[in-house]
């Protein structure tokens, strides 16, 4: 098994190569990712249960509103912090198919892709300034994929926050294994 940085590692055999990628190796910002979420949500709660107590209209309809506001960002930070503690990334290659999961828990939709169907695995690198790359590799967001290949003219992307070193390696590796085949 080879190791790639704090998060990464692939194994050879004969016939499969395994990709493992972990979301983080910061434990103390994912334990104060669950504090913010602990807080919003008794936050959300004690809006919610002081909303019967209210008689004026305006001030429900802003509860309302603040209420819906609350319940997306509720779920998108439970979603985030689900993915930290418990997620991770599989990709394997096993008798010319191509596997890739995105697994929470030992749950999550394997993808299945014809390895004849894949020219090459493909390197995204971040532009510098540019928001989006920049809010994408934020600790505090899903998202940020630097690996990507193409089959039947749909782009797969996987290898989300990878430091650009351990996205160029991983992607050697694969084209490496890909080309053998």
């Amino acid at each position: 098994m080879q190791v790639i940085g704090e998060r990464s590692s692939i194994l050879k055999k004969e016939n499969l190569l395994s990709l493992v990628i972990l979301p983080t190796s910061e434990k103390r910002k994912v334990n104060l990712m669950f504090l913010w979420l602990f807080l919003w949500t008794v936050s959300g709660f004690i809006i919610f249960a002081n909303y019967f107590k209210l008689t004026n209209v305006n001030a429900k309809l802003f509860v309302i509103i603040w209420l819906g506001f609350w319940a997306y960002f509720e779920f998108k930070i439970a979603r985030v912090f689900l993915w930290k503690r418990f997620g991770k990334e599989k990709l394997w290659i096993k008798d010319g198919t191509v596997f890739y999961q995105r697994e929470i828990s030992g749950r999550g939709k394997i993808k299945k892709y014809d390895l004849n169907l894949i020219e090459t695995i493909d390197y995204l690198p971040l532009e510098k300034g540019n928001f989006a790359d920049v809010f994408n590799q934020s600790f505090w967001v899903k998202g940020g994929e630097r690996l990507e290949f193409i089959c039947q003219s749909k782009r797969i992307r996987f290898g989300m926050q990878l430091k650009d070193d351990e996205a160029k390696t991983i992607q050697k590796e694969l084209n490496k294994f890909i080309k053998s085949k």
